[in-house]
């Protein structure tokens, strides 16, 4: 059985062809672009995809709207990023896993290897996370702005092999911007879950990885001194110093991050008393 694919796009003509490249096994690559200014488009038809356009609604709400409307080629779909590529070795995991008609899974989630300043940052960025990327798209949906999680109808599996994020192929000004929009998200959705008391205590010491990850989440929500706690899980405790200066640097710019939607949580709740920035 073959697979179809699905990339999300937003000025990506840099990115773009490496990703591709690393697709040719599939005769079904489908491109959502945001409204691209850039040769995106231009790249993505030279190689064989079919292209989409439509405006930028967060990442959960476009890739809802794909699964609604978009009729893929075939029952099952690999979702890649175009800073993303897919290793031979994944590619034939993902082909044999979808060819199986023993399996029952809807839906299998991958690890990833963050590249960052030409090193793999295996301890500090967390290369552990489980991401949903291949599935059916009849039986996903997504929630949230930034980060979306996944909601699925049926059994989920784990694949062995992980794809490769250069996630700062775009350069430090891209990302900032990039976390400027993603804080806003997660200032929300921060203000939310402390609102709804939405952590379980139970839910750390899940079986269930997937909720372990969500309940973790949740409490850092609820820690004071955000940015340090980020800094000193990445880089003391995950053991982001053994990826030397890129571990560093990547531990600086976590805790920035963790920084900005701490200012952002405490700028609405002022707001909303009324109060000054």
């Amino acid at each position: 059985m073959s697979v179809s694919v699905f990339v999300q796009t937003l000025n990506e003509e840099g990115n773009l062809p490496r990703c591709l490249g690393s697709l040719s096994w599939s005769d079904d690559v489908v491109i959502l672009d945001s409204l691209s200014t850039d040769k995106t488009e231009a790249v993505a038809r030279d190689f064989g995809a079919r292209f989409y356009q439509r405006p930028y609604e967060g990442r959960a709400k476009n890739q809802n709207w794909a699964v609604e409307n978009i009729e893929f080629k075939y029952p099952w779909v690999w979702y890649v990023d175009a800073d993303e590529v897919t290793p031979p070795d994944l590619a034939d995991e993902i082909q044999r896993t979808c060819s199986d008609p023993a399996r029952t899974e809807v839906t299998y989630y991958v690890r990833r290897r963050n590249y960052f300043m030409g090193k793999w940052l295996k301890h500090g960025a967390v290369s552990d996370v489980w991401i949903a990327r291949l599935w059916r798209p009849d039986k996903i949906r997504w929630a949230r702005g930034a980060n979306p999680v996944a909601t699925i109808d049926g059994t989920t599996g784990y694949l062995e092999n992980e794809f490769i994020h250069y996630f700062f192929s775009k350069g430090f000004v891209d990302w900032f911007e990039r976390h400027n929009r993603y804080s806003n998200y997660e200032a929300n959705e921060t203000i939310k879950s402390l609102d709804a008391s939405a952590f379980r205590l139970a839910e750390l010491f899940s079986r269930d990885r997937i909720v372990r990850r969500n309940a973790l989440k949740q409490l850092s929500f609820r820690l004071p001194n955000r940015p340090l706690a980020k800094f000193v899980y990445m880089y003391i405790l995950r053991g982001g110093f053994l990826d030397g200066r890129p571990g560093l640097t990547y531990a600086v710019l976590q805790a920035i991050y963790e920084y900005m939607i701490s200012l952002k949580v405490m700028e609405r709740r002022r707001q909303e008393k009324g109060l000054p920035i």
